[in-house]
């Protein structure tokens, strides 16, 4: 009887075990996290060829809520040193900053304003959220489409996704090089993938 007891208990263990990992945000609770990896990848075109400057700064809080494995994303702020995006080329980045005017604007920015999300998978969420984005010391509200995955090993969101608008809807005149003769695109695609943990 009492080896029967024991199997049972030793069962009962493993389902309970093996429950909390496959539903791990279920529940309630509210947890703030932070960026543990910022990876930032900004594209364009000019007239000699395709262009890119990445970044791997960038501070980043969000405040989530979960509530039987519904997630409310309620706060989400990022920030990033518009300085630590590099090209392949030195004067590509000069003409950057110049164009940025990052001695006056150091940061580009984003705050959350609101967000909705939805499951869309195992521990997988789609956000569509509305921002304030602050590009060179403009400040623009905008729709922001990410993809967010839970990591129940490391307890982590990883936040996806792609943006892509004009440079000169932030005041920002497209770089050029050469004394002109090569000019860049004025739009531009941002890619990103962020980790945060609590």
């Amino acid at each position: 009887m009492n080896t029967l007891f024991l199997n049972i208990t030793r069962i009962f263990s493993l389902v309970l075990i093996s429950s909390l990992s496959i539903a791990p945000l279920s529940g309630k609770a509210q947890s703030k996290f932070h960026a543990q990896t910022v990876n930032m990848l900004l594209t364009g075109t000019s007239t000699l060829h395709d262009w890119e400057m990445k970044s791997k700064e960038g501070q980043c809080d969000a405040t989530i809520t979960v509530n039987d494995n519904k997630v409310t994303l309620t706060s989400f702020s990022f920030s990033m040193p518009a300085e630590s995006l590099k090209s392949e080329h030195t004067l590509m980045d000069k003409n950057t900053y110049k164009a940025l005017n990052t001695d006056k604007n150091p940061n580009i920015t984003l705050v959350l304003s609101s967000a909705n999300v939805t499951p869309a998978g195992a521990n997988t969420y789609q956000v569509k959220a509305v921002g304030k984005l602050t590009i060179a010391g403009t400040t623009k509200q905008t729709d922001v489409n990410a993809t967010l995955k839970y990591n129940p090993a490391t307890k982590s969101f990883t936040c996806t996704g792609t943006k892509s608008f004009k440079m000169s809807e932030y005041g920002v005149k497209p770089p050029t090089v050469m004394m002109g003769t090569i000019k860049t695109g004025d739009p531009i695609t941002i890619s990103y993938t962020l980790v945060i943990k609590s």
